[in-house]
């Protein structure tokens, strides 16, 4: 998995892995058959959450990003485990909504299962925010060419470098993924 960090003062990737996964998600290949695809869910998986939430590094990407990711990363976690890993999309959670479907994500996790939230720019108000730092753990999504670095900073700095594993690089006018260094 792409482990990069965004500088805070320099707006720079500084790499702290040794390679830069980037995928496609709407490729057309089956996910979970697809090495990229499995390495970065082997690298996520390796890493102790329940909730995953995964969040744009900016605005630029269509309103299914991520949610496209999480299915994606679903098939591939239920390869692997022969177990479902539950998506729950984010993306349009209203402020009167947001302490059921977070108790939602308490009850499903509480039973140990684990559960992916696809969830929009952070740009888009501050549940966003709420809901990436009430889950375990986050992965920076980026769709490059798309979303600038100054964008992914203040995402980093709104959830809290802290929360996030890592971060995907995501192409989106691919036939498949690739993986660069």
């Amino acid at each position: 998995m792409a482990e990069h960090f965004l500088s805070n003062r320099h707006a720079q990737i500084e790499k702290r892995s040794e390679q830069a996964l980037a995928l496609n998600p709407q490729s057309d290949i089956a996910t979970w058959k697809d090495p990229d695809w499995q390495r970065l869910w082997l690298a996520v998986e390796a890493k102790p959450w329940r909730a995953l939430a995964l969040v744009p590094a900016g605005d630029g990407a269509s309103t299914d990003f991520t949610v496209s990711i999480a299915v994606a990363l679903s098939r591939t976690a239920m390869v692997h485990l022969g177990s479902p890993i539950q998506v729950a999309d984010a993306t349009r959670v209203p402020l009167n909504q947001l302490n059921p479907f977070l108790d939602e994500v308490r009850r499903v996790t509480s039973t140990g299962e684990r559960l992916l939230l696809a969830l929009p720019p952070t740009s888009s108000g501050p549940i966003c925010t709420s809901i990436a730092q009430t889950a375990d753990a986050a992965i920076l999504c980026v769709l490059l060419e798309a979303m600038t670095s100054s964008q992914a900073n203040d995402t980093i700095r709104h959830v809290g470098q802290a929360r996030f594993l890592g971060s995907a690089i995501f192409h989106a006018h691919q036939a498949g993924p690739t993986v660069k260094t």
